[in-house]
């Protein structure tokens, strides 16, 4: 991929190639979808504090899934190179400049050089349709396995007794289970590409910035707290709660020591969850 034929080559694939839209919409809608469920998957880890011991290196790794998916989701959407995601990607990369020490080095990372030039659309490629990929898939073997050994974390009321542990097979159960899923979606998938077809924005300029840039629903409270405070604490706060989530299940156990709340957590994750959807709904509703 080049700036030159990027758009182009997706435009064809779009509004030309034979079925070319149909699979398009199904890869927008496997990625949107893919991104929420990560999301509403770990946050029901936490809810169900299954990241306790001894499943805190499974939480860790959930979390390098989840930046994963993320960052998988930013770089297809700037592949497309159209107006709204070449400015979403320039902007993304000067606020990776504001982090200290390695603000620069990350900013470089991004776009192979030090602005937005002829090799970011390769970098992009790359990172979207090899590294990452790869990445993903070594990440959900690993995931796996420690469900396998650790087994999983059900939500249980406060009176409920404990059941006994139950094993459940690799196959054919867990293997029939994930295929009857996999069946499901693909007929949910195929209905949001049929009924809601991905479309084209304008090409790229970089001579003219749009009035309004938007990201992707993901990144809107991310948006939306650049909006509310200086870049530099913006930056700064978000790599602090980023860090904060990756060591949350030593730091919950810290907290359940101190404050002497088993539940503290859970309180916590409420006041969070509210503020991630006043914050992606305020960003939505707003024109800029």
């Amino acid at each position: 991929p080049a700036p030159a034929t990027a758009y182009e080559s997706v435009e064809y694939i779009t509004n030309q190639a034979a079925f070319g839209w149909y699979l398009r919409s199904l890869h927008k809608w496997a990625a949107t979808l893919m991104i929420a469920a990560v999301i509403l998957h770990q946050m029901r880890v936490y809810f169900t504090a299954a990241y306790r011991r001894p499943r805190e290196l499974n939480w860790v790794i959930g979390m390098c899934l989840l930046m994963c998916t993320l960052l998988t989701g930013f770089t297809g959407y700037s592949l497309v190179f159209e107006q709204l995601s070449y400015w979403g990607a320039t902007v993304a990369a000067n606020i990776s400049d504001a982090v200290p020490v390695i603000g620069s080095f990350a900013k470089q990372m991004l776009l192979a050089g030090d602005n937005y030039n002829e090799r970011t659309l390769s970098r992009f490629y790359i990172l979207h349709a090899a590294v990452l990929p790869t990445t993903i898939i070594l990440l959900v073997v690993v995931h796996i396995i420690f469900i396998r050994l650790h087994g999983v974390t059900e939500l249980k009321l406060e009176d409920e007794p404990e059941d006994k542990p139950k094993h459940f097979n690799f196959f054919p159960d867990h293997i029939l289970t994930e295929l009857m899923i996999g069946l499901v979606l693909m007929v949910l998938l195929s209905a949001l590409a049929t009924i809601f077809p991905a479309t084209m924005g304008p090409k790229a300029d970089p001579l003219t910035t749009p009035e309004v840039i938007k990201p992707e629903w993901f990144f809107y409270v991310s948006f939306r707290w650049l909006k509310l405070f200086s870049l530099t604490f913006a930056v700064l706060s978000t790599g602090f709660i980023v860090g904060a989530m990756f060591l949350w299940p030593w730091i919950d156990k810290v907290l359940r020591r101190i404050t002497g709340i088993e539940d503290i957590s859970v309180y916590i994750g409420i006041v969070a969850t509210f503020a991630l959807v006043g914050l992606t709904v305020w960003e939505a509703a707003v024109a800029h």
